[in-house]
């Protein structure tokens, strides 16, 4: 079935799905330091499984938001769009920003209240330093370069797997742990744990994230161009192709489009196939 969603209903969709993301990123830490008292194990263990629940999250929501989760990953779509190419509109920014903000509160919130923990915690742990903000920057624009590039090369699809993959990684070779989410990092301010980030680092790292979101447009744009060669959509149909699947009025689209539709204003199911954060 093709998902031709409201924007209610993308909304929550992006507030749902945040909001898994940050039981998943959480809940895991907080499991992992329970069963083992070694940093590295539970670091091992919390990247692995927020790496499987990152991939399952964007191939379940992707066909109904484009599972962007990330407020760095809304806005760089919305730039494509204002260049040419497929993105959400500006009336929809706010909302889903607003939407990934607010699910990323609540799914920390709700992470520290299953493992018995007092909700709304203020984290305490203090990520300063240039380094750590350059590690922000590299780890933020690699997950744009990866969106981006694959979407502009039409291999949309492997977009779930190769994000899943990309954060298990950035999470260990940055200095900073690859947050490369602004309302992420916001949730992750709701958990005294050794995935949070204590309040008064989140503008450094909020800044970091967005320049590191300007830095992937602009490797994506120059290592690709602006729009998909070879004629290649960017949910990974080309040219006419992707026109022809497309229901026409009162038409549904057959089963096979369902991978590669993100809708994003309602109107074209082809927008932001399974754009994502970490």
């Amino acid at each position: 079935m093709t998902a031709h969603a409201s924007l209610s209903r993308r909304a929550a969709a992006e507030l749902i799905g945040t909001a898994g993301l940050l039981v998943v990123v959480i809940g895991s830490g907080l499991k992992a330091a329970e069963l083992s008292a070694d940093t590295g194990v539970a670091l091992i263990a919390n990247s692995f499984v927020s790496a499987i629940g990152l991939g399952l999250i964007i191939t379940l929501f992707g066909p109904l938001s484009g599972a962007h989760l990330n407020p760095v990953v809304t806005l760089t779509s919305w730039w494509t769009r204002r260049t040419g190419g497929e993105g959400v509109g500006g009336r929809e920014v706010p909302v889903y920003v607003a939407a990934q903000t607010a699910g990323a509160i609540g799914g920390a919130v709700l992470a520290e209240a299953m493992f018995g923990r007092t909700p709304g915690t203020f984290a305490t742990q203090a990520l300063d330093g240039g380094h750590l903000l350059v590690g922000e920057v590299i780890a933020t624009a690699g997950l744009v370069l990866v969106i981006q590039g694959l979407g502009r090369i039409g291999r949309a699809r492997l977009v779930p797997a190769a994000v899943a993959a990309y954060i298990a990684a950035a999470i260990w070779f940055t200095s900073s742990g690859s947050f490369a989410n602004p309302a992420g990092t916001i949730g992750r301010s709701f958990s005294d744990s050794f995935t949070g980030i204590a309040p008064g680092s989140l503008p450094g790292f909020v800044a970091a994230q967005l320049f590191g979101g300007i830095v992937g447009l602009a490797l994506a744009a120059f290592l690709y161009g602006s729009g998909a060669k070879g004629g290649t959509g960017r949910t990974g149909r080309t040219g006419r192709g992707a026109r022809e699947a497309e229901p026409a009025p009162g038409e549904t689209a057959g089963p096979a489009a369902l991978p590669a539709i993100g809708p994003a204003d309602g109107a074209n199911p082809d927008r932001d196939a399974y754009r994502t954060v970490g």
